[in-house]
């Protein structure tokens, strides 16, 4: 398991960053609700008439003046955005770091298959992801009982978990994709994790582009649908997760074939 510490322990600063400023602005929306409660009515009522720009993010069928509609919209855009960025460059640069920063002849010499090497950064990607959204749901945990309000902890946990999944799905499409590249990853990354978020929004404005919702690993990420019916759309979760198993399987292959140079 090496492989495994190394890339854990190499990617220490960036998870630190990235938890720590995730989990605090999902907080910082927390702790503003109770001076933003007796707004909300008003809230509400200027959201309902803005049409798709109320759709495009979910607001049209959350209760804005709840903790856990607010929570839903809020706490949402920062995971979402945040976490999905941080998965798709943990996962783009997961094998192509080795031939950009020159190490790929000294990790190659020693005595492990290839498949080895690339399940070892697979599965560090998980937990380096998994490391995350734990850091932001004890932030989140913490800054509702700053505030004295009751956690909803079946829609909390469902909550975290729908994004934690999204994470896994980008960074598994981007997995995949850094078996392919060799520089400029960082950039693909962002752009694919940008991509499905606009994707998202597409759908939620026009039914006729309803079927992204089967593509993007954002749909099955809404707040309205988690809280309202307390589940995760499984329609859109299955074909994500197929999605992300097919993107990995592809870099397996490509990367345990791969002519690499050091």
């Amino acid at each position: 398991m090496t492989i495994f510490k190394q890339e854990i322990k190499s990617e220490k600063l960036a998870i630190a960053i990235w938890s720590l400023s995730i989990g605090l602005l999902v907080a910082a929306c927390v702790l503003m609700y109770p001076d933003m409660e007796s707004q909300m009515a008003g809230v509400n009522e200027m959201f309902s008439s803005m049409g798709n720009f109320t759709a495009a993010f979910g607001m049209d069928q959350l209760n804005f003046g709840t903790l856990i509609g607010f929570y839903a919209v809020e706490g949402g855009n920062m995971l979402g955005i945040g976490g999905a960025f941080f998965a798709a460059i943990i996962g783009i640069t997961a094998l192509m770091k080795e031939e950009k920063e020159r190490t790929a002849e000294f990790l190659l010499t020693h005595p492990v298959s290839r498949i080895r090497v690339i399940t070892e950064k697979l599965c560090s990607t998980f937990v380096i992801i998994i490391i995350l959204n734990v850091i932001v749901f004890l932030c989140s945990v913490v800054s509702i009982l700053m505030i004295k309000e009751e956690i909803f902890w079946e829609e909390l946990l469902l909550f975290h978990t729908a994004y934690l999944l999204m994470q896994f799905e980008i960074a598994g499409i981007c997995f995949g994709i850094s078996a392919f590249v060799k520089k400029a990853g960082m950039g693909i990354g962002i752009g694919i994790a940008g991509l499905m978020y606009l994707l998202n929004i597409v759908a939620n404005i026009s039914e006729d582009a309803k079927a992204l919702k089967y593509i993007t690993p954002f749909g099955f990420t809404e707040g309205s649908d988690i809280i309202n019916n307390k589940e995760i759309n499984i329609d859109y979760l299955i074909p994500g997760m197929a999605i992300m198993v097919i993107c990995i399987i592809i870099g397996y292959i490509k990367y345990s074939r791969k002519d690499i140079s050091a």
